[in-house]
């Protein structure tokens, strides 16, 4: 994804632009992105930038009048109009449709201005009047950054490939860090896949003197946030509603177009019945399968056509296979390792996507924003196909991590599930289009610190938000059959038939049980698959892997290569494999998790 790439301190000029330059190619992934440099060797800072083209950051590098504060900005801001015109009442001078407002938002607090940023992003400024050099990303920790210290030069990059470009001696996967990857989405504790490679952590403002010292802190600080008293249901919900209806039109707004990723949930919806937009004026799309219309497709369509919107379907067609070799090597590549294969629909979709507007406003993390949604559950995994001491380590992440994620709420939510589980994804769509979601939005993140605790309560209240903000989207049942109103007796029948399909979409998917594996190995000339799959999800590897994808599965999980990984059993592998391909077991997740983890030693560890 686009992001920052650089050097802080001491060292040669001639071989820092040579360094700067390798580290910046590795992120040149698309045609649309555009790039550019800055060095200035007495500061100790030479740094890169990629964007996407007339993007809201596509003005970089950002200079005061007096041109002794630049800043280095990548993600996206979304400051009330207000705020950024009191800068202009001031005699600041910048444009009003990009980012080159946000340095004098420095000049005008300091230090501070980082808290009063609301949006998600990776920053470096330069303050030649103080002699200092601030690096910081946003509290959720989706402006990524990653780093290593070497002879009193930071390397730091939005994308660690950049940094195992030039520091070979770092491309060694961390045995703990790739067994947090199988086992639970991701790595924790800002840990990363590559054994000296850290993570800034989210919420972070570290200070660079001109002396060489390095303060590092955090400035997002939610135990402040947590001491706040609980408002009652119906205080809770004015201030709700007043604080959704302010800050949507804060995502619609830009030089760029905007469209809406539709899904037939209440999140997006709720986006809708608030966004208000003039007719024809929001593209929307849903991504859809191959074998019939979804339930998010079908809603979609009902919810654009109320809002007077045009709605169009990405269907993930029969292009897809031919290209799947690609786009899971650009999906692991692109992420640093953090996707895993399955994100290639993701890759896919959204270059289709990107065609219909360069940004994209979706519901995501409103389930686990209002509702208090978790993510961290360790997946089942055939332990029998690793190497014993391998084995051992996995047990003992696994028991580590089930002490990490005890926690729940908020704060859980901002400064461990965003910047670890839900990362990768949002790095993958954000190398084709524009990712906003308002459930990040800072209005609403600190008014749920004071939300009451019932979750009950506050899934009630989000239908309530719709019927408020549009009553006839209000009268559309969601995916799940679920109605603000219902209907006695036929509203359960439809969310007991909408339950039972979801369910067995996702049974008959990859998450088939081995037992029921076999029975549906005996009974395949009834093709059962037809009759269940697409009715919810859009993808469907553990099909696609038996027939489309079989040669590709072979191709990489059956080359010595593979099967001679230190980690890995050999004939395991090849056995687990095979009776996937037969269709008695189901091995899904292993093939994603095991593909994953050969495309990144290819790819990353032992890059040219």
């Amino acid at each position: 994804m686009p992001g920052i790439v650089g050097m802080i301190g001491s060292g040669s000029s001639a071989e820092s632009a040579g360094t700067l330059e390798q580290m910046m190619k590795c992120m040149l992934h698309e045609p649309f992105y555009t790039s550019g440099t800055y060095v200035n060797e007495g500061a100790g800072l030479r740094i890169g930038w990629v964007d996407h083209k007339n993007s809201f950051t596509d003005c970089m590098p950002i200079w005061n009048e007096t041109k002794d504060i630049c800043l280095i900005f990548s993600g996206e801001e979304f400051t009330d109009w207000t705020e950024i015109e009191s800068l202009k009442a001031k005699g600041h001078e910048f444009g009003l449709e990009d980012a080159s407002y946000l340095v004098h938002l420095y000049e005008e607090s300091g230090l501070g201005f980082i808290e009063r940023l609301n949006g998600w992003f990776g920053g470096v400024l330069m303050d030649l009047r103080d002699q200092r050099i601030l690096m910081f990303n946003d509290r959720c920790g989706l402006g990524r950054i990653y780093y290593h210290e070497r002879d009193g030069v930071l390397y730091f990059s939005s994308e660690a490939k950049s940094l195992l470009k030039v520091l070979p001696g770092l491309r060694k996967l961390d045995p703990l860090s790739l067994a947090e990857f199988l086992f639970f989405d991701c790595t924790m504790e800002n840990r990363t896949l590559f054994s000296g490679i850290s993570l800034v952590p989210a919420g972070s403002i570290w200070v660079f003197s001109r002396d060489g010292q390095v303060k590092k802190d955090i400035y997002f600080k939610p135990e402040l946030l947590e001491s706040e008293s609980r408002l009652n249901g119906e205080e809770y919900y004015r201030k709700l509603k007043e604080t959704f209806a302010r800050i949507i039109p804060r995502y619609f707004r830009g030089r760029e177009r905007v469209a809406m990723s539709l899904t037939g949930g209440i999140d997006t919806r709720m986006i809708m019945a608030w966004a208000r937009c003039a007719p024809d004026k929001v593209p929307c799309y849903t991504f859809g399968g191959m074998y019939r219309d979804c339930a998010d497709v079908r809603i979609a369509r009902q919810v654009a056509g109320i809002c007077q919107q045009k709605h169009e379907t990405i269907s993930v067609d029969g292009r897809f296979f031919s290209e799947f070799p690609t786009l899971a090597r650009e999906a692991v590549y692109y992420t640093d390792g953090t996707m895993d294969v399955s994100g290639s629909v993701g890759l896919y979709t959204h270059r289709i996507a990107r065609e219909i507007a360069p940004i994209r406003v979706t519901g995501n993390y409103g389930d686990q924003a209002l509702r208090s949604d978790r993510a961290f559950n360790p997946h089942t995994f055939r332990k029998e196909v690793f190497d014993p001491e391998f084995a051992r380590l996995i047990r003992s992440a696994t028991a580590g991590t089930n002490r990490i994620t005890q926690d729940s709420g908020i704060s859980f939510f901002i400064s461990s599930q965003m910047p670890w589980t839900y990362y990768p994804r949002f790095a993958l769509e954000s190398s084709q289009v524009k990712v906003r979601s308002p459930y990040l939005d800072n209005d609403l993140l600190f008014l749920l610190y004071k939300a009451p605790l019932d979750p009950l309560l506050n899934k009630e209240l989000s239908f309530r938000l719709i019927a408020d903000g549009n009553a006839a989207l209000a009268r559309i049942p969601t995916d799940r059959g679920l109605l603000y109103h219902p209907i006695p007796i036929l509203t359960k029948c439809r969310h007991l038939y909408q339950e039972f399909t979801f369910k067995a979409d996702y049974a008959y998917n990859h998450g088939m049980p081995q037992w029921l594996a076999q029975i549906d190995h005996m009974l395949g000339f009834l093709h059962l698959e037809k009759v269940f799959l697409g009715r919810h999800k859009y993808y469907h590897f553990r099909t696609w892997y038996r027939n489309e994808l079989s040669q590709y599965v072979q191709d990489i999980l059956l080359d010595p290569l593979t099967r001679a990984r230190p980690y890995l059993k050999g004939t395991t592998l090849e056995q687990m494999v095979m009776s996937h391909l037969k269709g008695n077991h189901n091995y899904t997740w292993e093939i994603h998790k095991i593909l994953s983890t050969e495309l990144i030693e290819r790819h990353l560890i032992e890059m040219e």
